[in-house]
């Protein structure tokens, strides 16, 4: 429950405010449940750039700065990644000549740093091991020093607070240092330094080890940083022991699908996205959920998680399963204007951190949003589909229907049968589509759209919800609900494809205003139209045409907006910019209408763009500037990487390419006109669950043709083909 406190409102209300950029000093990230850290090559974390550096848990940093040194130098870098699963940053270094006076102590290249990161039930753990490859005896003072500003997650994104709680004298203990702050919000934040051998201090912060290694000799060192909040103390754990648990909850976790292709480098893009989205998905007593994305959005939303299991489900549908319990247990059941909530509405994102329980921002728990309700029906439907598990259907269908009956009463404001948003909250979202920015919806001549404001892909998920409902309300024996919502849904797409449709444009229009004005504006928010089914036969192809046109395809992938449109801007957040998962949901809408080269053209694309993007990791988003030969797609300043809807895109694209469907009442699996692009000559998906069957299939690229072959099959399943 919120405490009374001022709430902070600035400019540009909840974007990332940002003097500097991500790119300019790469990160490294490691994350398990709820804590995360980001640390820079050296396996450090250092008040630089963005000054995004840091152990974060719970919405709050912990830990600011953690800084190496050796004779008071830093070291130097030789190698530093992420391990291909992300479940440890593994650093190696040197150093430069270190003289005290004229004295050379150690030549450059003579000691060998490893350290060995990992992130494991809220605490943070190293191994620092030292080599001495050289001829004589190297003195070492290898020190350390620490930093804990216990700054909100908001205040790290640059929201200034005028008044903030009490940071507390730093303890010392027999092994390390402790940092503390108590909170405005009352609680004591407790941040654990602990080394495996006795330090000695050189100040407050600072913690030091005095060594001498032999010729050829190695020493080693453990560092555990652990976050406490109000008395929980994150478990103490030795570095094996973690490793261990590690080990087992991998074992556990092994029962998605995988996929091989006869392509290396798109192996490294499609085993990155899948550790990826391992990393982000948190483990919420109603089961797994992926959080959004590293560093900003580290927490649960429901949009993100919605899509992010759309796409994933057909490799594993325990994700989905998780994200459709965890957002039943939350959905809204009480009128709260000032959380933008309503009854049946599907929550928008939850937060924690002080300045969420102080109530100065409105995220604790927000429900601004107005497509996570209609998108929670479509996954509960397409979850069936996958997994066949009516018994977990028939215990949410009191959420589904309560969700279906928020987009009847509250979903539309004014009866007309669109569904609209209207900001309640005084310091809410303006928008609450997707495309959420301050500037997202606007008119021709570039004026900003005023509410309420129904959405052009918004329709498209209402209609998809109403038929995903009505197809669950017939599985249940209520067909009486089931005839009236396939009815509301043929009578929409009527009425859609009446008022949106924009024949100068040869695509839908982005919105209508609170006037009923059309926003004559050419925006990628058409493609979802043909995602979700309800852009009629007729203008299916002209929105193909337009959205591969060169003002929206980069070359990259296709733009938000059309590079002629008055408000583009390719560097903006939505105005021109490209975002993966958009890319991936166009893509599966052209698919759907038939349009396969459209498809493979969008999963070209964004291929191309992650042999650019380090770890081939791609982004939140990226720059919409044009293709240029031999240089890679141009950064967004602060997209966050990984973000788990954009690791989760090239799963999506695969799917729409093969045309895979499932049918679990006889069961089957479903391939219509299944196609490959020309750098996949094969692709193997292996350990394939359905309906108590197991499968593994080889697809082979014979011209523009696929061919399946059923290499293993276990259980009673049919595999049929469309070509």
């Amino acid at each position: 429950m919120n405490l009374p406190h001022e709430r902070i409102c600035v400019d540009d209300h909840w974007y990332v405010l940002a003097t500097s950029s991500l790119a300019d000093d790469r990160t490294r990230v490691l994350k398990h449940d709820d804590t995360f850290g980001v640390l820079d090559h050296y396996g450090e974390m250092r008040p630089i750039g963005l000054c995004e550096q840091g152990l974060f848990h719970r919405g709050t940093r912990f830990l600011s700065q953690m800084e190496l040194a050796v004779n008071g130098t830093r070291p130097m870098l030789l190698n530093s990644a992420v391990k291909e699963d992300n479940t440890l940053h593994a650093v190696d270094l040197t150093t430069p000549d270190l003289r005290q006076g004229k004295t050379l102590l150690i030549s450059k290249g003579t000691l060998h740093i490893f350290r060995a990161q990992i992130i494991w039930k809220g605490s943070f753990h190293e191994h620092i091991s030292l080599s001495n490859f050289g001829q004589s005896n190297v003195p070492l003072r290898l020190s350390w020093v620490f930093a804990a500003d216990f700054a909100d997650l908001f205040e790290v994104r640059g929201v200034r607070r005028p008044r903030r709680g009490e940071r507390l004298a730093i303890e010392r203990t027999d092994m390390g240092i402790v940092l503390s702050y108590r909170g405005l919000d009352g609680a004591l934040r407790r941040t654990h330094i602990l080394f495996s051998h006795v330090p000695q201090f050189a100040g407050e912060r600072e913690l030091y080890f005095n060594l001498e290694l032999t010729p050829h000799s190695e020493t080693e060192l453990f560092l555990t940083v652990a976050c406490e909040l109000d008395g929980q103390l994150s478990e103490l754990l030795s570095y094996r022991e973690v490793h261990e648990q590690m080990w087992a909850r991998a074992a556990a976790c092994e029962t998605a699908a995988s996929i091989y292709t006869s392509n290396r480098q798109f192996n490294d893009w499609i085993n990155r996205s899948t550790a990826d989205l391992s990393m982000l998905v948190t483990e919420t007593s109603h089961g797994p959920y992926p959080y959004a994305g590293v560093p900003w959005f580290s927490t649960a939303f429901g949009r993100d998680g919605i899509i992010t299991a759309l796409q994933y489900l057909w490799l594993e549908p325990a994700m989905a399963r998780g994200v459709l319990a965890y957002l039943a247990a939350l959905q809204s059941d009480a009128l709260s204007p000032e959380d933008d909530a309503e009854p049946g509405k599907i929550l928008h994102e939850t937060r924690e951190g002080e300045m969420a329980a102080l109530g100065e921002i409105p995220f604790g728990r927000y429900y601004g949003t107005i497509d996570a309700t209609p998108l929670f029906v479509m996954l509960a439907e397409a979850y069936y589909r996958r997994s066949g598990d009516r018994d977990f259907i028939e215990v949410l269908w009191p959420s589904i229907d309560r969700a279906l009956g928020w987009m009847d009463r509250h979903g539309d404001m004014d009866g007309d049968g669109f569904l609209e948003y209207l900001r309640h909250s005084a310091y809410g979202l303006v928008h609450q589509g997707w495309k959420d920015s301050d500037d997202a919806v606007s008119h021709a001549d570039g004026r900003l759209a005023e509410g309420p404001i129904a959405l052009c892909e918004v329709q498209g998920y209402a209609y998809a919800a109403k038929l995903a409902g009505a197809g669950l309300a017939e599985l249940l024996g209520k067909n009486e609900r089931a005839a009236t919502l396939i009815a509301e849904a043929k009578q929409l797409k009527q009425r859609f494809n009446q008022k949106f449709w924009c024949e100068e444009l040869h695509s839908f229009g982005l919105a209508l205003d609170g006037r009923k004005q059309l926003c004559r504006v050419r925006a990628s928010n058409a493609g979802h139209a043909l995602f979700t089914g309800i852009a009629d036969e007729a203008h299916a192809g002209e929105v193909v045409q337009t959205l591969l046109s060169e003002d929206f395809y980069s070359g990259w992938g296709v733009r938000t907006l059309a590079r002629n449109e008055v408000r583009y801007n390719p560097m903006s957040y939505h105005n021109g910019s490209i975002w993966p998962h958009d890319n991936a949901l166009i893509a599966m809408g052209m698919a759907r209408y038939g349009y396969k080269e459209g498809a493979l053209s969008i999963l070209g694309g964004l291929y191309d763009a992650s042999l650019f993007s380090e770890l081939h990791r791609l982004p939140e988003l990226f720059c919409g500037f044009g293709r240029l030969p031999g240089q890679g797609p141009t950064r967004y300043p602060v997209a966050c990487s990984p973000q788990a809807w954009a690791s989760g895109a090239v799963f999506h694209m695969l799917k729409a390419c093969l045309g895979m469907s499932f049918s679990p009442e006889k069961p089957q699996l479903h391939f219509q006109h299944p196609r490959l692009p020309p750098f996949l000559d094969q692709v193997e998906v292996n350990n394939l669950r359905f309906k108590g069957a197991l499968l593994d299939l080889v697809f082979e690229r014979r011209d523009t043709e696929v061919g399946i072959h059923v290499r293993r099959k276990e259980g009673e399943i049919d595999v049929a083909i469309i070509l």
